[in-house]
């Protein structure tokens, strides 16, 4: 679901690097090629002979952060954001870094997810007398951090962690260290890697650590809390083990194909994921078109195990913004078809098999298949590389109401009726299991059970994986 506009959101990326001296700038590079993690504000925070520079707006980086006019080109450690908001409004006050002056000196915080109990702790901080200037959930933390009796910020940031719940990863900044720390079921992703000149660095995926050519170390383990300063590397574990339950969608969709989680190359596993669609979903076709860019991969696997020839039936418009971010449903539409065209040279006349990555409400999906038909495809048969989307995310995926998720309360049938598509099938459960191998994934928005206990909203149901 590449471009379902309006359904499928990114969460938002993350970057720290200590003991470098061009951090800002490896920052920037960093964070930047994070961008499709997040469209709606950016960040960066800099240490600079221990003076704390944050420069943050809306927008995208380049339009948020003007390096050397506001944020100094150097600085010995840096951290970066990109957001899109899961929690709490899309206004400036809400852009990160977050920059909070505290009695450990000042400090910088970055985040990438949802707390699942970010409400309740904000009642309660509240009613202690906090005041909290935004609405996101990530300046919880903050006032968590601020009201820690602990002598040492290491140690009021593991009291802290201990009482958030939920999917998250944190970078933090001071002029003493830097911190990354990650949710104990390892839902969103944080890894750690080293650059030639020994600088450690915190990212969300690799493809940050390759654009500043900085090796990757390891993934930061569910639980941990990491420490980074002149003395080296400390790791903690502020909950107990557990089952790790990375994000699936990590894998069909957000991370980018050159980038690699808990050690395995997301392109790699897309095109598994388009091989085990073909096992189960064969088509009588010609051709295979994969929705750009995401679903690319999988549309190469359908075409290598079906014996079927790929080829770029649809063509993306990348001086386009992401079509989410616009605020009415009649402009995201219109924000589709500036972005998307078909290439009527490949489809017209042709049975086309079209691949996606996911469906949730299937507006875009209309829509595409539209485009097809009027560029003369004879046939579109749809294949989705991941199962039926039927519960929303609650761990920093801005996912539709659950009476809004099509196939919760649709047939296969009446989905592709809904779409126009010929035929439409999804990737089974089971497929996605065995493609993405052994590891416990969080498989919730499937179906499969939330492995975090949530509250139930607005009449969802709420599961909890045993």
């Amino acid at each position: 679901m590449s471009l379902e506009c309006g359904e499928l959101h990114e969460e938002c990326g993350v970057f720290g690097i200590w003991g470098d001296a061009d951090a800002a700038q490896k920052t920037y590079w960093g964070t930047f090629s994070l961008q499709h993690r997040g469209q709606e504000s950016a960040g960066l925070a800099v240490l600079h002979n221990g003076t704390m520079t944050v420069e943050k707006g809306m927008g995208l980086l380049q339009d948020a952060v003007h390096m050397g006019r506001h944020t100094p080109q150097s600085g010995e450690a840096a951290i970066g954001h990109v957001r899109y908001s899961t929690s709490g409004d899309s206004v400036e006050v809400n852009a990160q870094p977050l920059l909070m002056h505290t009695r450990f000196g000042p400090l910088a915080l970055a985040h990438n997810g949802n707390l699942v109990n970010h409400v309740r702790l904000r009642n309660d901080l509240e009613a202690e007398g906090a005041i909290f200037q935004g609405t996101s959930d990530s300046e919880v933390l903050a006032h968590l951090l601020a009201r820690s009796r602990k002598p040492e910020l290491l140690d009021s940031l593991f009291d802290a962690a201990t009482r958030l719940q939920g999917g998250f990863a944190f970078v933090l900044l001071t002029p003493e260290g830097l911190y990354g720390l990650r949710d104990p079921h390892g839902i969103r992703p944080l890894v750690l890697g080293k650059t030639g000149d020994e600088a450690w660095v915190l990212a969300s995926e690799t493809c940050a650590l390759d654009m500043i050519e900085a090796t990757w170390v390891r993934d930061v383990r569910p639980g941990e809390l990491l420490r980074i300063s002149d003395r080296g590397l400390t790791s903690l574990r502020f909950a107990k083990e557990t089952n790790p339950h990375p994000c699936a969608f990590e894998v069909i969709y957000f991370s980018r194909p050159d980038s690699r989680l808990e050690g395995e190359s997301m392109h790699l596993k897309r095109r598994l994921l388009g091989k085990k669609l073909a096992e189960e979903a064969p088509a009588r076709a010609d051709v295979v078109v994969g929705v750009p860019d995401s679903s690319l991969p999988a549309a190469m696997g359908y075409a290598e195990a079906s014996g079927l020839p790929f080829d770029f039936g649809l063509v993306k418009n990348r001086y386009i913004a992401r079509t989410f971010i616009a605020p009415k449903a009649d402009l995201r539409s219109q924000g589709v078809r500036l972005k998307l065209s078909a290439v009527k040279e490949v489809v017209e006349g042709q049975r086309v098999v079209l691949i996606d990555d996911s469906l949730v409400r299937g507006t875009t999906s209309r829509h595409i298949i539209r485009l097809l038909r009027n560029a003369g495809a004879k046939e579109v048969h749809m294949r989705i590389a991941s199962p039926p989307y039927l519960e929303p995310c609650h761990y920093g995926i801005d996912t539709s109401r659950a009476g809004e998720l099509a196939a919760r309360n649709l047939t296969v049938k009446e989905l592709a009726d809904l779409v126009g598509a010929d035929s439409l099938a999804f990737l089974s459960p089971d497929g996605l299991t065995e493609a993405l191998g052994s590891k416990g994934w969080c498989l919730a928005c499937f179906g499969q059970g939330y492995p975090v206990p949530i509250g139930v909203k607005e009449g969802e149901r709420a599961h909890v994986r045993p």
